[in-house]
């Protein structure tokens, strides 16, 4: 399994995404924002960070980065891509998910371990999981309140397209507590948490993350 793992300028989490992916027994590709070149990969991984400084708004400029064109065209194919916290702003400003993240509702940074509800494990991102599993990972994001209009809310919940809610307080103002997101096909997943940071009960809160990256061995093995 070949991952491709983009840094942009401002990138803060990719050296973490290709570690999950290691973990996972695969081999993580580095991938480089001003190329327009995937490198044979199974998979994207869009990581987290502040992409070009968030100027004008998260994820905005990466959007149109060269190498964006091809992972565009490549999950419209059908390839698994997944975006986290600063990864999921860009997904969205790319339009291969709906909705768009804003500033937290309290207007704070937020930083701390946060419990999770698995909502989908139908996707090429999560059929490790029991459906209803609650799971332990860090957030920490200061525009991941998750927002879309009543129809695009409506069509999410309909489709079973919410992947993971927030469990307790929530800690944005997301609608519907909503924490990540998928495409229709279950092939693009976007959320706010990071995984890759609880791989490994001795440097993150738990290991619930790695779930993430194995369901995708299991996805590009089976495919």
């Amino acid at each position: 399994m070949r991952v491709g793992v983009i840094t942009f300028p401002g990138t803060l989490d990719d050296v973490d995404a290709a570690r999950a992916v290691r973990y996972a027994d695969g081999e993580a590709v580095p991938l480089w924002h001003a190329d327009h070149d995937l490198k044979g990969v199974d998979a994207v991984i869009v990581p987290g960070g502040f992409s070009y400084g968030d100027y004008l708004r998260c994820g905005a400029i990466a959007r149109f980065a060269p190498v964006m064109t091809e992972v565009i065209e490549a999950a419209n194919k059908g390839m698994p891509v997944l975006g986290i916290c600063n990864g999921f702003q860009i997904l969205a400003e790319a339009h291969l998910l709906p909705g768009a993240l804003i500033r937290n509702h309290k207007l704070h940074f937020v930083c701390r371990d946060q419990w999770l509800k698995v909502e989908n494990n139908d996707t090429a991102w999560t059929t490790r999981y029991d459906k209803g599993a609650e799971i332990l990972v860090p957030l920490k994001s200061g525009e991941g309140g998750y927002q879309a209009d009543r129809n695009t809310l409506d069509e999410l919940e309909g489709e079973g397209r919410v992947v993971f809610r927030y469990v307790g307080d929530n800690p944005n103002g997301s609608r519907n507590n909503i924490a990540g997101i998928t495409s229709a096909n279950g092939r693009v997943v976007g959320l706010m948490p990071h995984p890759e940071h609880a791989i490994d009960a001795l440097t993150g809160p738990t290991d619930d993350g790695l779930g993430m990256f194995l369901s995708l061995l299991d996805a590009v093995v089976n495919a």
